[in-house]
């Protein structure tokens, strides 16, 4: 998620759709029964004559659309007029109305990064990006075809519950997920805290179905947290590109720098990504000078994001470490640094999400409308959209690993560090 938050009202046209509650008139169109001779197993509609028309637009939703619009409104309207006035169950939910109205357009431009987010997704949107969130505590991988545990959070309810590495989560509240979006899956996993969920896994090496119920908690989360490891070698893991990031990330810089490490390992695995202007504070720590990355928008204009000075480990060597499911902000930070040839790049071709939206609130706490504005270019001129980083090295990561507890990708990142070292001293 490569996204800009902006708190604007509606556009003119999401307020006609709001204006729309207070002017549901029309008629109601004559109907007739189906034929006897329908098909026993033919739906069960009623056939409108061809010349009755839909309820027309009223006057107050005309008055309501600017008169440039009134054309193109007028099937919405009689939509809206059919639904108040001909369907079985009333009253209906005029804001349910208008969120489908919006949540359609979005829709219909065909872009997966362009989307409608309700209330509440907008709500855990913005938790995830400040640090914390109402959930089970786990990291997961939404590129799959079902919702897959990467890790559990240490004391968190996931863990708690026996969550591991490589657990599939084929069913929410006792709900197939199969052929359900992976992301829509997590967003139906999180939730307030104290409240439950029901999670049915499939494990490897299990040959039934296990089942967890799992009480979700307030969940805080480091964006940015390091250690040294054997050897000397710095190592930092990047989990978000947050409100916190850039403040954990120079704390745990400093701590580390002070003990004299021969490298940095930039872990940026299952970092689906977050702020732009993080993106590039971030790179701008180990990029001395030069171009972080390219904006191109659709008019042709181009604009230019550089390294800002004053970054803390622009010099020592460093090696960065990608996987599937690193997406947006991370791979802008991996391209940048490997681009310029300031870092290796080191595990699995990366998610391929190459573009950045700016989420847009809506008025009367609506949610927020997430559209893409631009595409993004590494610093020599690469799209990575559906495509994806290619690291220098390609190392995978097994399930077997996982459950193992063995980490190939760190291993090999950790040796391709030390090699530049030696090749430098």
């Amino acid at each position: 998620m490569l996204d800009r938050r902006l708190r604007i009202g509606l556009t003119a046209l999401l307020a006609v759709l709001i204006a729309a509650i207070s002017f549901s008139g029309g008629f109601i169109a004559g109907h007739v029964l189906p034929s006897l001779q329908t098909a026993p197993l033919a739906p069960v509609e009623q056939a409108v004559p061809s010349t009755v028309l839909a309820p027309a637009p009223s006057e107050g939703q005309n008055e309501a659309t600017p008169e440039e619009l009134r054309e193109l409104f007028t099937p919405l309207w009689e939509s809206w007029n059919v639904i108040h006035e001909q369907y079985v169950d009333q009253p209906v939910d005029d804001r349910l109305l208008v969120q489908g109205a919006i949540r359609g357009m979005m829709d219909a431009l065909g872009d997966p990064h362009s989307s409608y987010m309700d209330p509440i997704t907008y709500q855990h949107a913005n938790d995830e990006l400040s640090g914390a969130y109402e959930g089970i505590g786990a990291y997961v991988d939404t590129t799959t075809e079902y919702l897959t545990i990467i890790s559990t959070m240490p004391g968190s309810p996931a863990e708690n519950a026996g969550l591991l590495g490589g657990d599939q989560v084929i069913a929410i509240d006792r709900a197939d997920m199969t052929g359900v979006d992976a992301e829509l899956a997590r967003l139906k996993v999180i939730g307030p805290a104290g409240t439950k969920v029901h999670l049915t896994i499939a494990r490897e090496g299990e040959t039934e179905h296990l089942e967890f119920d799992i009480t979700r908690d307030r969940i805080v989360v480091s964006s940015a947290s390091g250690k040294l490891l054997e050897g000397g070698v710095a190592y930092i893991e990047l989990s978000t590109f947050g409100d916190n990031t850039m403040r954990e990330l120079k704390t745990s810089l400093r701590t580390l720098l002070a003990e004299n490490p021969t490298g940095i390992i930039l872990d940026l695995r299952n970092n689906g990504g977050g702020y732009l202007h993080t993106a590039v504070e971030v790179t701008s720590q180990f990029l001395g000078e030069g171009v972080v990355l390219y904006e191109q928008y659709g008019d042709g204009h181009r604009e230019v994001y550089e390294s800002e000075p004053g970054g803390l480990a622009t010099d020592i060597p460093l090696t960065v470490l990608v996987n599937e499911a690193s997406a947006s902000a991370a791979e802008i930070v991996a391209g940048a640094l490997q681009d310029s040839g300031r870092a290796q790049v080191v595990g699995m071709t990366t998610y391929g999400k190459g573009s950045v939206q700016t989420w847009v609130a809506l008025s009367d706490a609506q949610g927020a409308v997430r559209v893409t504005i631009a595409k993004w270019l590494t610093p020599q001129g690469r799209t990575i959209s559906d495509i994806g980083l290619t690291p220098d090295i390609t190392v995978d990561m097994t399930n077997e690993d996982r459950l193992a507890g063995r980490d190939p990708q760190l291993d090999r990142a950790v040796e391709v560090l030390l090699e530049q070292v030696r090749a430098a001293a």
